[in-house]
């Protein structure tokens, strides 16, 4: 019988993989797009000027989930961690360094010495952090082998499968989008421009490679597609991800930035949702051995942990989405370039 308090973690833990995709991947998408549309140093900083206020605590949500997930379902935890350790690890080097190179960026704009370098450090650990996410997210789609012990009984390199490829490739996809998206909001004149008209060609591979992944697990994981096909909740998501993709095609060709984010933000929720739905409830299926997968049933802590835990959130969770309310409004608007922008100068 699954537990009652183990189902509502399971949502809740969506609910913050779904709030870190949705903030996190805009300036993760701002990182992956920073050489390419930026033509100079004012312009680059206007792009780090963006994301500023907020990318860090962005990123918090990605450290609560991992820390409800080892609360709430710790030989989850365990299976999951252990055997992507490699890629965690790159991820976990990613973000260590797109923070240092944000951080060192401004002060090596002023003196000039290492400046690309941290400028790769951002993009590379923007992109390659993006992409690993994705993958691990479409292993938890695909499956992963799962020994006798409920430990993982594969390598790195099973982790590189066609399915989980082509949906972190949809993910990598997803952010450009949505890191576009929220350049377009938040800046003007010729950056606003170039970051529309990425963000237009980017929709489409978007749209491509969401049809492709689409196949692909019909194909491999058929049993997972007919779950969301036949559970309301799960036609709901695939509503909110195809009025999600419309809006944000509609919000272009009316050249509404507002409206195209808006849009990104509901094919993220989308996309979340469905893998949730047919995933549910396990949280971790075993490759070929359905009965070793990890579900709510046999990975919840106990029921009393749930509750507390329960408690705990239900104050927490309120007072961060006031505080992370606050902090965009009061930093909302569009951020102008300096100066130097026509002329191609650096930054003031």
């Amino acid at each position: 019988m699954t537990p009652a308090l183990g189902i509502v973690w399971y949502i809740l833990i969506g609910v913050l993989v779904a709030g870190y995709a949705l903030l996190d991947g805009f300036d993760l998408g701002v990182g992956i797009l920073y050489p390419f549309i930026a033509k100079n140093d004012a312009e680059r900083q206007t792009l780090r000027h963006s994301i500023g206020p907020v990318w860090d605590g962005n990123e918090v949500w990605l450290l609560t989930a991992g820390g409800a997930l080892f609360a709430a379902f710790p030989a989850v935890y365990a299976t999951v961690f252990s055997g992507f350790y490699l890629a965690m690890m790159l991820v976990l080097f990613c973000l260590i360094f797109r923070a240092v190179s944000l951080e060192w960026s401004e002060k090596a704009a002023g003196a000039k010495r290492g400046f690309r370098g941290w400028d790769l450090a951002f993009f590379l650990g923007s992109t390659v952090a993006a992409l690993l996410l994705g993958v691990a997210l479409g292993n938890v789609v695909r499956g992963v082998p799962v020994g006798l012990d409920g430990e993982f009984a594969g390598s790195f390199f099973d982790l590189l499968n066609p399915l989980a490829l082509v949906i972190g490739l949809t993910g990598l996809a997803m952010i450009v989008v949505h890191g576009a998206s929220w350049t377009a909001v938040k800046t003007d004149g010729a950056l606003r421009a170039r970051a529309a008209a990425v963000r237009s060609w980017a929709h489409w591979v978007f749209v491509l490679l969401v049809a492709v992944a689409t196949i692909c697990a019909a194909l491999i994981v058929p049993e997972q597609a007919k779950a969301v096909v036949t559970n309301p909740v799960g036609i709901i998501a695939v509503i909110v991800l195809v009025l999600g993709i419309v809006l944000s095609r509609f919000a272009m060709m009316r050249k509404s930035d507002g409206l195209a984010f808006t849009g990104s933000a509901a094919g993220i929720l989308g996309l979340v949702a469905i893998m949730a739905v047919g995933n549910y409830p396990a949280l971790v299926p075993a490759l070929g051995t359905p009965e070793r997968s990890l579900t709510i049933a046999n990975s919840a802590s106990s029921h009393l942990t749930l509750l507390v835990m329960l408690i705990i959130a239900c104050i927490g969770v309120p007072v961060v989405l006031a505080y992370t309310a606050l902090v965009y409004k009061s930093f909302w608007g569009r951020v102008k370039t300096a100066a130097g922008d026509a002329k191609g100068g650096g930054a003031h």
